[in-house]
């Protein structure tokens, strides 16, 4: 397989990490996308200590796993959003601290700032033997301010909209900057209830940063299809811009016709739901259109399955993914045929070769 496949942890945080590695090469994956949370991965630990990012290299290493990116949704989420009682449930006591709104968003913000920090850390110690040199990637959330106004009624204008990725420049600018400053990117995940949830609003996010070079984006197809926008569309226009890929499934135009793309209040894996997600290969998802797109645009990151589905169990879910995946993935063709073609009548005539004609 040419690109690394990984398993992206934040679906198993339940699990200890010394616990999910030896499971994750049994279940073949060759290395592990590490969340910020559970303990899988402690952004204030690595970033102060090389010892605690020497110990993880260590684990995943005795496991023959190698890692290529982290992982912090949950935090970069409340850097942008309205603050309600949901995020106390998905914050570190610390940022969420006395659940004051701004004051919220400002610790998630430096706890942003020092997840660049780890990640440099971290990489930094990455020994030879677990994989050549690649991009640096945290991926995640940003949260929107704007997302309660996406139907746009009340009537909802364009300066109101505006405002919206405004603030999130604002408030990422000093993030991206300490990015640069650490030699890191970060790549946001594309999806309903952040500032970019589509092709057209990804492409206004980044605007709104004026093309800072260090956003960019995690590419997750299923986030695209249940709402109608093109994933292929998506790699041929910003595919410069992808800096991690997650493999995750998802179908759609199924249940009872009851529930539509806003899911009806319904819980995941509810039979009347017109969407759900599903493990890879299970879904609608057209993955090797996807791998042919991003061979196009010069993609050779990690592969890292986000494994997800209501209806399977997980550990046989995530194997089977890995299978999928290693039979999806190849190498571009980097042979020109009518060159072939060329060659193989130089070699049947050797005559023919402008050198044995001077």
């Amino acid at each position: 397989m040419p690109r690394t496949l990984t398993l992206f942890t934040g679906q198993w945080a339940d699990l200890p990490l010394e616990r999910l590695a030896p499971m994750a090469q049994s279940m073949g994956y060759d290395g592990l996308e590490l969340a910020c949370w559970g303990d899988h991965f402690d952004v204030l630990q690595a970033a102060e200590s090389t010892a605690y990012c020497e110990k993880h290299w260590q684990l995943l290493g005795d496991h023959g796993l190698t890692c290529e990116a982290i992982s912090n949704h949950l935090v970069g989420q409340a850097v942008c959003d309205r603050i309600d009682e949901r995020h106390q449930s998905i914050l570190p006591p610390e940022i969420w601290g006395d659940g004051e709104p701004e004051a919220v968003r400002q610790r998630a913000a430096e706890r942003m700032r020092r997840t660049a920090a780890a990640a440099r850390a971290f990489f930094s110690v990455k020994p030879a033997s677990l994989g050549t040199e690649h991009r640096v990637v945290v991926n995640g959330f940003t949260g929107s301010s704007i997302w309660h106004m996406a139907y746009a009624f009340p009537s909802t204008t364009q300066e109101m909209w505006q405002r919206g990725y405004d603030d999130f420049a604002r408030r990422w600018m000093p993030i991206l900057d300490a990015f640069d400053a650490a030699d890191v990117d970060f790549a946001l995940e594309v999806h309903p209830t952040e500032i970019a949830f589509d092709t057209a609003t990804a492409q206004r996010a980044l605007d709104a940063v004026h093309g800072h070079k260090r956003f960019g984006f995690n590419f997750d197809p299923s986030h695209f299809a249940y709402q109608g926008v093109d994933p292929i569309g998506f790699i041929r226009r910003l595919g410069a811009r992808i800096f991690h890929t997650h493999i995750k499934d998802v179908w759609w135009n199924r249940g009872d016709g009851t529930v539509g793309v806003f899911g009806g209040n319904t819980s995941f894996g509810d039979p009347r739901r017109s969407w759900d997600f599903r493990s890879p290969g299970r879904g609608d998802i057209r993955f090797e259109d996807i791998i042919v797109a991003l061979n196009d645009v010069g993609y050779r990151g990690p592969l890292s399955v986000e494994w997800e589905d209501a209806r399977m169990d997980r550990e046989h879910g995530a194997t089977e993914a890995a299978a999928f995946v290693r039979r999806l993935d190849f190498r571009p063709n980097g042979t020109d045929l009518d060159s072939t073609f060329a060659r193989a009548r130089r070699q049947a005539d050797p005559s023919a070769h402008p050198r044995a004609r001077a």
